[in-house]
């Protein structure tokens, strides 16, 4: 097929792509987008075209294949959109200042309301923290592992409880 017969064809069926593509991106400049994209790669791939065969089945599977993939493109990407008026805040610098000060104040919370559980109870959640494994809290501290798990278990409900008796 020749670039003025296939280009002749593309243009009749212009118009019935503008309506699919509003039917897939339902946004006008969206849908112009993807009809460029379309009319693009359909002209690369002209040669892949078999003369003959239906060539509006064929525009509209490339059309509906590059929206998919664009599609997918943006999700893995997922873009930001901020839609505030300070959007040269975004990138004003490299470093972001992180504010521990509810942080430091959650942990005294929680540090304080840690002194008056149990030893019992205390001394393997602690542990626990600390990133010992059960097993080991077990032979560290000499009592069974069930026990170590249920101990874990109290201190954190009873933390769980305490915390919540001092926040509200």
């Amino acid at each position: 097929m020749s670039q003025l017969e296939f280009t002749q064809q593309y243009t009749a069926l212009q118009a019935m792509l503008m309506n699919f593509a509003m039917k897939l991106t339902k946004n006008e400049e969206a849908a112009q987008d993807l009809l460029q994209d379309t009319a693009l790669k359909a002209y690369k791939y002209r040669n892949m075209y078999h003369k003959g065969t239906n060539m509006s089945a064929w525009l509209m599977t490339i059309m509906r294949n590059t929206f998919i993939n664009d599609y997918r493109k943006k999700k893995r990407r997922r873009v930001l959109n901020d839609s505030t008026n300070n959007n040269y805040l975004i990138n004003s610098g490299t470093k972001s200042v992180e504010n521990i000060g509810e942080a430091k104040i959650a942990l005294k919370e929680v540090q304080q309301v840690l002194t008056k559980i149990e030893d019992w109870a205390r001394i393997p959640l602690l542990m626990h923290a600390e990133g010992y494994k059960y097993d080991e809290i077990a032979s560290e501290l000499e009592i069974p592992l069930g026990t170590v798990k249920s101990r874990i278990y109290f201190a954190r409900k009873q933390l769980k409880a305490k915390l919540k008796g001092a926040i509200v």
